[in-house]
């Protein structure tokens, strides 16, 4: 076969399946790895395709990941944005418990105050361990990869030996009833902590309020205040206010 058409063999395959691998050519072809690197080379070099790792694409595909990488750094913005107001209710000799949460990550980097931090996220720790002046404690037990924190039962109950001046807590999804999260270890250690905390601050975007998981880990009488940006949607307005949950808004309007 020639390689004019393999090349267009390779083509129409890649109409169906967007992406092959380097595997799926030598299989489709019955061709080496060789031949099938030369054809890939052709295919990219004529701008047919793009490369991948271990393969090929079409060239739309780059631009999904571009639009992908966008939307990411968009919402990693209005995390940070979230985060740089919740850092204003911190107070020097605070004694906090930072969540699981990317936006509670943003905001780990942006305290500098002398504080006492309770933590079971790795993530949190990798930030606050490089800074002067706060003192961290890491609750341990069972690493859970997908979410990056730690549970054990006997560690978790030290928690009601702790009394929180704050605490900073994420959300998987915001539903009709409360906050709910997708390991019911890391729910657990919400209920323990929001029942310990003078004030809760839930630090949530907008997308939360249209995301649903498994395990509930607070009540909506447990908030005193959600961070978000954006009105929450009109049939929870008035679960939130009726709960006494003051939402603050990072354009700086309160509601």
């Amino acid at each position: 076969m020639y390689q004019e058409e393999r090349l267009l063999k390779i083509l129409d395959q890649l109409k169906t399946h967007a992406q092959l691998s380097n595997a799926d050519i030598c299989e489709l072809l019955d061709i080496s790895r060789d031949t099938a690197r030369r054809d890939i080379i052709k295919l990219v070099e004529e701008g047919a395709a793009i490369r991948t790792h271990g393969g090929i694409a079409l060239p739309f595909f780059k631009e999904e990941i571009k639009a992908y990488k966008d939307r990411a750094a968009a919402a990693s913005e209005q995390k940070l944005h979230i985060a740089r107001v919740a850092s204003a209710y911190i107070a020097n000799g605070d004694v906090c418990f930072m969540d699981v949460s990317t936006t509670v990550r943003e905001l780990c980097g942006q305290v500098e105050e002398h504080l006492t931090v309770y933590t079971h996220s790795l993530d949190n720790v990798e930030v606050l361990a490089g800074k002067t002046g706060i003192d961290v404690h890491l609750l341990g037990g069972k690493f859970f990869h997908d979410n990056r924190f730690f549970y054990d039962e006997t560690q978790a109950l030290q928690l009601n030996e702790v009394y929180f001046d704050k605490a900073f807590m994420g959300a998987a999804a915001i539903m009709e009833d409360g906050i709910y999260f997708a390991n019911r270890e890391d729910a657990l250690i919400k209920k323990l902590v929001t029942g310990r905390a003078g004030k809760v601050y839930v630090l949530a975007d907008m997308k939360k309020f249209s995301l649903t998981a498994s395990f509930k880990g607070m009540e909506f009488s447990d908030i005193d205040v959600l961070i978000t940006d954006g009105d929450p949607p009109e049939h929870l307005q008035s679960i939130l206010r009726e709960s006494g949950i003051e939402i603050i808004q990072t354009n700086g309007e309160g509601k």
